[in-house]
């Protein structure tokens, strides 16, 4: 049985997240701790999943805080010291919900996830009725935004200025897409000193404003909000607030290879570590490793939705002086030093400090090498994508003899002008994806897309 892809569970409610199914894995997820903490997000079946969920942890065993509806960040920062569960399908539709597990702050690893996809499969019982727990209900979303702001403020100290107020003068839009964020983030930057207008900012599972996934495409709306005020920043967000997007104050969306970048060479340069570390993944830009390397530190990476357990392998193989001082994949942030998940309110107030203490986004961009950059789907029934990915291992490289070649997360070429391409398959739909950056990037594109498309014919 597999339940669960590279972000949880996630599906639609009608014949995959079901009340069902959140029952089985409460029931086998309580097996592993006597504490949960429980949170949703906005969508219309969320307190029915979290219902289910809840019987099903309390039938094993454990006690359960019910915390309502949080950002997942949130959540994540209420699991430490515990466990948690977060009922979200992140971006997907509205009929659409998931389950994703946390254990002290850090999403389960792929061992804990298979141990409890054998519990469901094998219809774990509840323990015996007076080995039951119970519930109460916790608050959880002030603590969190306090900590946020805290640590945002402790950043910019840091760098010489202790003002409380390190966001006084900067003005910053919020397009929380009906989203979680609606109750973190412009708090937060309030709270920071800013000067906030907040856009779609009332919690509705059927994200009326615009589709929950922030994209150029879907923040049109947005974008002309900005063009038409005066604002030095624009943030946008996701259903559950794990994702955010920037955009500069006259509407440009700034690539999210380049927000990472700017995160990535702050905090390696920030370090006072002997070798500090950015885990990211394959589909993230050479941008990143050059703006790293430029700051003193070195990039890893790890198969994409999995950050936490490229952090810890980091961490594991690291000798003295090692310190992973941020992970993100495009979109994604983990913020180290303030803990293990993926935090877009953290990043909100972070981009904003940081562009607030530089005068500006357009200092933080300059260091940056943009290339162009490109992402092609080319169609791979799911039963062929192993063999097509077989061959691409061999003709790929074929085809760059001069580049250097990794074959850890599907196929990436590093030419020698910093140029890139990677080739992977899809985990959740019938595609095989290319990726690529280069001054010349319709050019590779195409000539990296004709040795995919070759290579599932042959598969």
């Amino acid at each position: 049985m597999t339940l669960f892809g590279t972000a949880g569970i996630r599906g639609p409610v009608e014949d995959r997240v079901t009340p069902e199914l959140a029952m089985a894995v409460g029931r086998a997820a309580g097996r592993d701790g006597d504490d949960f903490v429980v949170a949703r997000d906005g969508r219309e079946t969320g307190a029915a999943l979290a219902a289910a969920m809840e019987a099903g942890l309390e039938s094993a065993g454990a006690t359960v805080a019910r915390a309502g509806q949080l950002p997942t960040p949130a959540l994540a920062f209420a699991s430490q010291e515990r466990r948690g569960v977060m009922l979200t399908a992140s971006h997907n539709p509205p009929a659409d919900n998931g389950i994703k597990l946390f254990a002290d702050g850090v999403e389960y690893d792929r061992d804990a996830e298979h141990r409890v996809e054998a519990r469901v499969a094998d219809e774990t019982a509840a323990v015996a009725w007076d080995e039951w727990g119970d519930g109460f209900r916790e608050s959880v979303l002030g603590t969190y935004r306090d900590a946020v702001a805290d640590y945002a403020r402790d950043l910019v100290s840091e760098t010489g200025d202790s003002a409380a107020d390190p966001l006084a003068g900067l003005r910053v839009a919020v397009d929380c897409g009906n989203g979680m964020a609606s109750i973190a983030t412009p708090q937060v930057l309030r709270e920071l000193g800013g000067e906030v207008v907040a856009l779609n900012a009332n919690v509705d599972g059927h994200f009326p404003g615009r589709p929950s996934k922030p994209t150029p495409e879907t923040l049109t709306d947005f974008v002309r909000f900005l063009e038409s005020n005066d604002f030095h920043l624009g943030l946008a967000h996701d259903g559950d607030a794990d994702r955010i997007v920037v955009v500069t104050g006259d509407g440009e969306v700034v690539h999210e290879d380049t927000v990472l970048a700017i995160l990535a060479g702050y905090y390696a340069g920030q370090s006072d570590a002997a070798d500090p570390v950015v885990v990211t993944t394959p589909n993230a830009s050479a941008r990143i490793d050059e703006h790293v390397s430029e700051a003193g530190g070195r990039v890893e990476r790890v198969r994409l939705g999995a950050l936490h357990e490229g952090i810890a392998r980091e961490r594991a193989a690291g000798g003295d002086g090692t310190e992973v001082v941020f992970a993100a994949e495009p979109w994604k942030h983990v913020h180290t030093a303030f803990g293990g998940w993926i935090d877009g309110v953290a990043s909100a107030a972070v981009v904003s400090a940081l562009v607030a203490d530089a005068g500006g986004l357009a200092p933080l961009r300059a260091p940056i090498s943009e290339r162009p950059y490109r992402k092609v789907s080319v169609d791979c029934p799911d039963d062929a994508k192993e063999a097509a990915m077989d061959r691409l291992a061999t003709t790929l490289p074929e085809a760059f003899p001069d580049a250097s070649v990794d074959t850890d997360y599907g196929v990436r070429i590093d030419l020698t002008d910093g140029s890139w391409v990677l080739v992977r398959p899809s985990g959740t739909e019938p595609y095989v994806r290319v990726y690529a950056e280069s001054d010349d990037v319709d050019e590779l594109v195409d000539e990296a897309t004709g040795i995919v498309e070759r290579a599932v014919e042959a598969a």
